[in-house]
C-alpha cells in the first residue's frame, strides 16, 4: 500500500490561512489503513482546525467527506456539488489522490494534508515499512522474495556489499542487511544455487528513466 504521514498543524494552518471554507477529504483506501487520512482522521483534523482558527478569532467553515479512492476519477466526481461552494480542497490522501482531485477541479486550490512517503507493509501495530519502490522490473522471483531494491541502502542487484556486521546494515545499524535476508530467504528454501545467479544490470528506463510512467491494456481501454 502507499503510505503517508500527517503534516505539521502548523503547516496545514499555514495553507488553509487564505480560505475561509474548504472541503477537508479523507481517502478511503491506503491512507485509512496507514491511519494518515481516513474518515477518523478528516474529524479529528477538522476539529483540531477549527479550534485553532476559532481561537484566533478568524472562524473557518470545514465540510467533511470521505471517498472510497481519491485516485479514481468516477469517485472524484461525487466531489462535485460539495466543490462549488468551497474556497479550496485539502486532500488527506496520497500524491496521486490530490493531482487527480487538482486535474478534476482546475478552478479550486487543491491543498495536501499529508505527505506520501513509500509503497510499504505493516511491521507491527503501528509501524510501516518501505517494500516495494515500483521500478517496473521486478526480481523478487530471484531474490526469494525480498526486494534488494527498496530494502538495500545501496540498492545492490548482487550482494552482499560487504559492509554489513551482524546481519545488520553498515548504513544504518538498526536495519537489516538485505542481501542477509534473501540468502538466509533462499536458504530455507533449498533455492541457494540462485544466489549465484547473476542479475544483469537493471534498466533503469521501466523505473523513472523516462519520466513518469503508464499502463495501457488494449483489453481494458474504451
Amino acid at each position: 500500500m502507499i503510505t503517508a504521514e500527517q503534516k505539521t498543524m502548523e503547516e496545514i494552518v499555514e495553507c488553509v490561512k487564505p480560505f475561509r471554507r474548504i472541503l477537508l477529504a479523507g481517502c478511503n483506501e491506503c491512507v485509512t489503513v496507514c491511519a494518515a487520512g481516513g474518515r477518523k482522521e478528516v474529524g479529528i483534523l477538522a476539529s483540531a482546525l477549527r479550534m485553532v482558527f476559532m481561537k484566533a478569532g478568524t472562524p473557518i467553515e470545514i465540510d467533511e467527506v470521505t471517498l472510497e479512492r481519491q485516485c479514481d476519477p468516477e469517485y472524484v466526481n461525487e466531489l462535485a456539488p460539495l466543490v462549488e461552494s468551497v474556497d479550496a480542497v485539502l486532500s488527506m490522501a496520497c500524491g496521486c489522490g490530490v493531482q487527480e482531485v487538482a486535474a478534476r477541479f482546475s478552478g479550486k486550490p487543491v491543498l495536501p494534508a499529508v505527505n506520501t512517503k513509500f509503497m510499504g507493509a505493516s511491521e507491527r501495530q503501528g509501524v510501516w515499512a518501505e517494500r516495494c519502490q515500483g521500478c517496473g522490473e521486478c526480481v523478487l522471483g530471484r531474490t526469494g522474495g525480498v526486494c534488494p531494491i527498496a530494502r538495500c541502502s545501496k540498492q545492490i542487484l548482487n550482494g552482499p556489499c560487504g559492509g554489513s556486521t551482524n546481519g545488520k546494515c553498515e548504513v544504518n545499524r538498526e536495519i537489516d542487511c538485505a542481501w542477509q535476508l534473501i540468502w538466509d530467504r533462499l536458504k530455507a528454501l533449498g533455492m541457494l544455487d540462485r544466489y549465484e545467479e547473476n542479475i544483469p544490470a537493471k534498466d533503469w528506463r521501466t523505473a523513472r528513466g523516462s519520466g513518469p510512467r503508464r499502463i495501457f491494456r488494449e483489453d481494458l481501454a474504451s
